[in-house]
């Protein structure tokens, strides 16, 4: 079957040399590994999935003593991922968006995991925290159902984290993670089979207890007069709509989509498969292979949650966070046009949202934002090679340079490190989050050595570099604007190739004003962009020529 998005919140404007365009995507659970194919159709306008494919690998039974993930698992996911390759290879996928969520997240392993994946296999897969994987679930959703403008809770319970979210199509109002999944509470709540009452009583009141916050954050955003629908997405939901449809109709669906079931089933079924073991739980019509294991811990999830949301009914989603993938993969690649903006800000949204809480004098900072991606541009194709994408890396370093005051004046820089590398920067993934952290790190006194460990946790070299040359930047931006009065109106970079002459001509606002503590900064900060460029810089004032009416 193939599965077409018309969803009316996004548009899709192409060109005919965009026609045919095929992209996979890729989601690293702690479950299974799921792939989706999907090819771009400019006329309707949509993207269409051709292929999926789903390998059970259990990323989440990591070591119970270190926490790391199993060599044998990492083994075969890898094996897993290699034969997503050549699936991918096969539908001429043009690239692979590859993701990791909450088993990678945790371990503290996990980063070699990937580091490894890269090595062996030359795909490059993106930690991204529980709140970005909550954002690119709405995406998800939003590709594949009509809202209507209405208010919808999103509720995805993965192997080791569950996402709520509330959203009304414009943009997501509440994103939430909780660090509870069908696979995460088998195997720490669940020893005996069938479960004893003692640990069925413990799994339902630790489940209830996790999602309290979470489910609290989304209702206390609900509006006076607002029934949000909830909708369900992943595996777990899925399987229990499929139970639910064999018992109740006599056969399942070709397609769960729009699927719906009411909680009062939901206990039911419960109740039955509390009193299963795992061999009995596998004998039930719709039960997918290796799913009945986690099953029961997955429908309790479900239950508790619906329960405290006040929810009596569930519909499934079949799209969720690969869809959301794509679709953030588009979005980003100009191949959607969003009407709705949602795209479009949310990563200026995030870093803004991150400087206001953190107190940032964000006047000084928008202008060594905008003296940093002055000089981006203006060296570019000549100093560095650098994308649009990298650019924007900058410019929230930038932004966010100056946050770690919030703790204390003195060390600031490492301070700024810590609090953005923390931050929760939604559009960013975890290895950006940890480039922009280090951008902004290194504005300041030392420059990146292989001896600091916030330095050493970039284990791809083109991500060291891009570190070297960016945070070399903005050390001349923020030299630009040293006492933070706009001193300086603007700067225009003159390169001599011949020379290895880099002049920054400088224009005041203040034609009477002679910048003195910013050309002093500039030469104290310049030392470290000159041996990162190789070249020499010139910090030359310009007079402002006054015009006489």
């Amino acid at each position: 079957m193939v599965d077409t998005v018309t969803s009316a919140s996004f548009s899709v404007g192409l060109t005919t040399t965009d026609l045919q365009r095929i992209i996979a995507a890729i989601d690293l659970g702690t479950n299974s590994l799921h792939m989706v194919i999907v090819r771009i159709e400019p006329t309707l306008p949509a993207f269409s999935i051709i292929a999926r494919e789903k390998e059970t690998v259990r990323l989440g039974d990591r070591d119970l003593e270190t926490g790391n993930l199993k060599p044998e698992v990492m083994k075969r996911a890898i094996a897993a991922l290699r034969r997503f390759q050549d699936v991918a290879k096969t539908f001429n996928a043009e690239t692979i968006i590859a993701v990791a969520t909450s088993a990678v997240r945790e371990a503290p392993n996990g980063r070699d995991f990937l580091h490894k994946i890269e090595t062996e296999l030359a795909l490059e897969v993106d930690l991204i925290s529980g709140t970005e994987e909550a954002r690119r679930i709405y995406l998800g959703v939003l590709s594949g159902m009509e809202f209507n403008n209405q208010p919808h809770m999103i509720i995805d319970i993965g192997g080791g984290s569950t996402e709520i979210i509330l959203g009304d199509s414009h943009e997501e109002r509440v994103l939430t993670s909780t660090k509870i999944g069908a696979v995460r509470l088998t195997s720490e709540l669940i020893t005996t089979d069938p479960i004893s009452t003692v640990e069925f009583d413990y799994l339902q009141a630790y489940s209830r207890g996790m999602l309290e916050r979470s489910v609290e954050e989304v209702r206390a955003d609900l509006r006076l007069g607002e029934s949000p629908r909830l909708v369900g997405t992943a595996g777990t939901i899925e399987t229990l709509a499929a139970i639910h449809a064999r018992e109740h109709l006599g056969f399942i669906p070709s397609t769960l989509n729009g699927y719906q079931f009411p909680l009062r089933d939901l206990r039911e079924l419960v109740a039955r498969l509390q009193t299963m073991s795992n061999v009995e739980r596998a004998t039930v019509p719709g039960m997918p292979e290796k799913r009945s294991e986690v099953i029961l811990a997955g429908a309790v999830i479900l239950q508790e949650a619906m329960t405290l949301l006040g929810c009596e009914a569930i519909t499934v989603c079949e799209r969720s966070l690969r869809e959301g993938v794509i679709v953030d993969w588009m979005l980003t690649h100009g191949l959607i046009e969003d009407r709705l903006r949602y795209q479009g800000s949310v990563r200026q949204r995030s870093v803004l949202k991150t400087a206001k809480k953190y107190h940032v004098n964000l006047s000084h900072s928008d202008r060594v934002a905008n003296f940093a991606t002055s000089i981006f541009d203006q060296t570019k194709a000549i100093l560095h090679n650098w994308d649009n994408e990298t650019r924007q890396l900058l410019w929230s370093a930038a932004i966010l340079h100056n946050c770690g005051h919030y703790v204390s004046h003195s060390a600031h820089h490492k301070h700024s490190y810590y609090l953005v590398r923390n931050s929760e920067l939604l559009g960013y993934s975890e290895t950006e989050i940890e480039i922009i952290a280090n951008i902004a790190r290194y504005h300041r006194k030392s420059p990146p050595k292989k001896k600091h460990e916030n330095y050493r946790i970039l284990v791809n070299k083109e991500h060291r570099l891009m570190v070297d040359q960016l945070s070399a930047i903005l050390r001349l931006a923020t030299a630009l604007d040293r006492r933070q009065i706009g001193a300086v109106s603007r700067v225009h970079c003159d390169y001599n190739q011949q020379e290895k002459l880099l002049k920054l001509r400088i224009h005041p606002s203040n034609p009477s004003d002679d910048c003195a503590l910013e050309l002093w900064s500039l030469d104290y900060s310049k030392e470290v962009f000159e041996q990162e460029f190789n070249l020499k810089v010139s910090p030359i004032l310009e007079p402002t020529v006054v015009t006489v009416t």
